[in-house]
């Protein structure tokens, strides 16, 4: 590990996860640079400010020598790229970021959130409560959250630090999933739903990702995991001895005039955020908190200000009549969850359901029946997709007709084009209508705040 103040170098250090951890270890004392051959905002701005940003971008062997005493590895950075090359060369030591992660933590308790769905929020969820009661913790996660200037916080004094587990790959030189470097003290893993079809190929690849978890956790371990899940169940309650269980299904509450109440020993708790799977979130949360020293009581004076994980059923607008979210749903067990969710927050009122394919799993004419029946609770269903997007990730174009076919739904709205899919929710009814959106883009570039603006704006009849 680099000692305090030593030099550290980021090859690819644009990326969302990276240039918040480069600015979290020059807030920490290290002195830090960066190579990348394209950085966007905010990474750009913000490595600016700390005096990170490279001069040039691209790749430059003659940054790497032998004064450095870690490379971390971005992702995006391919086995070929000339300063990875250079450090190999001069034998120093090169991470992905899990690994680094890990060797700033070995000393902590680690608790690692993992799951198909729901990690940014169960994360989030945690790191509201711990702030909210001023803990001292550290934390890697995969969103900007409200209230967390960055998205890794590493210190030499916290006991405890919270990670996002993301079972995606760390880096052209360690190919396998981050969240198999961080050898958790607790694991909490919300769901296993297949997803990333270009790294795990079948099913069963994917489910052995989070079977190896279970077995790189240390000694006397807490596993907490979704009951309710048939697959996670029996992954979860294989024979392993020495792990403490703790299966949980959603914490008990009602719905009344589109309020959420948690219902408790002590009376109802007042929610900000919604939806059965949501309650799940909190549930899980919620004994993890019972590890660490937050009793039921403090979490549920915590919980009532929760606003929720940024893009995750967040509000674009409201009025008397619509309401519009948005959401980040892009696996197949979000999105059905997800619309669940808008459908029962206001069960008397029309929900129009728009859900963009843009993930590499997505467009898969294989993997796109995992999406089966995912919009049945939308009274109206429409779906996009760009053939640019196919285009530039050279994948085989989709029949409109196919895609119907794996949604299972014969009325459902396909659409290519970004302008036919705004005409369309344009000419809708919007009395008593709610709209959810969901996508990990933005619908071909839609500015989604003004949009709603606009939808909001039309009248009803």
């Amino acid at each position: 590990m680099a000692n305090k103040l030593g030099k550290i170098h980021f090859i690819a250090v644009g990326g969302a996860v990276m240039h918040n951890l480069a600015l979290a270890l020059a807030a920490k004392g290290y002195q830090v640079s960066g190579s990348d051959d394209e950085i966007y905002e905010p990474a750009k701005s913000r490595l600016e400010k700390a005096g990170i940003l490279p001069d040039k971008f691209g790749w430059f062997p003659e940054k790497i020598n032998s004064d450095l005493e870690a490379i971390i590895l971005g992702m995006h950075a391919r086995k070929d790229n000339p300063e990875l090359l250079r450090a190999i060369e001069l034998g120093l030591k090169v991470y992905s970021f899990p690994e680094y992660i890990y060797e700033q933590s070995k000393n902590k308790q680690r608790i690692v959130i993992a799951g198909s769905h729901g990690k940014t929020s169960i994360t989030s969820i945690i790191l509201h409560v711990l702030a909210y009661h001023k803990r001292n913790f550290d934390y890697l996660v995969g969103a900007q959250i409200e209230g967390f200037d960055l998205m890794v916080k590493l210190t030499e004094d916290a006991p405890v630090i919270v990670i996002e587990g993301d079972e995606y790959l760390s880096s052209a030189i360690e190919m396998k999933s981050k969240f198999l470097f961080y050898h958790p003290d607790i694991t909490l893993i919300s769901g296993v739903a297949w997803d990333h079809f270009n790294v795990f190929p079948t099913f069963e690849s994917y489910v052995k990702a989070f079977e190896d978890l279970i077995d790189g956790m240390e000694k006397t371990g807490v596993l907490v995991y979704d009951k309710t899940d048939a697959i996670l169940k029996e992954v979860c309650e294989k024979d392993k001895v020495d792990l403490i269980r703790f299966p949980y299904e959603k914490h008990p509450y009602k719905v009344v005039n589109g309020k959420v109440f948690l219902q408790t020993s002590n009376g109802e708790v007042p929610l900000l955020i919604f939806g059965e799977h949501n309650m799940k979130n909190l549930q899980g949360a919620q004994i993890i908190m019972r590890q660490i020293g937050i009793t039921d009581e403090m979490f549920y004076e915590a919980i009532k200000s929760f606003k929720g994980a940024a893009k995750r059923l967040e509000t674009l607008g409201l009025n008397d009549n619509t309401l519009i979210f948005r959401d980040f749903a892009h696996a197949p067990s979000k999105v059905g969850a997800t619309t669940n969710a808008a459908k029962e927050l206001y069960d008397d009122r029309r929900l129009i359901a728009c859900y963009e394919l843009h993930t590499y799993s997505s467009l898969n004419n294989d993997f796109l029946p995992q999406y089966f029946q995912k919009l049945n609770d939308a009274d109206v269903a429409a779906v996009f997709f760009s053939p640019h997007t196919l285009e530039m990730k050279k994948m085989p174009e989709l029949s409109i007709d196919d895609i119907k076919k794996y949604f299972g739904r014969d009325d459902l709205e396909v659409f290519t084009k970004q302008e036919d899919l705004v005409a369309f929710l344009k000419k809708q009814n919007w009395k008593k209508s709610n709209l959810l959106l969901m996508s990990s883009g933005t619908f071909g570039g839609l500015d989604l705040p003004k949009f709603a603006e606009e939808i909001l704006a039309l009248p009803v009849d």
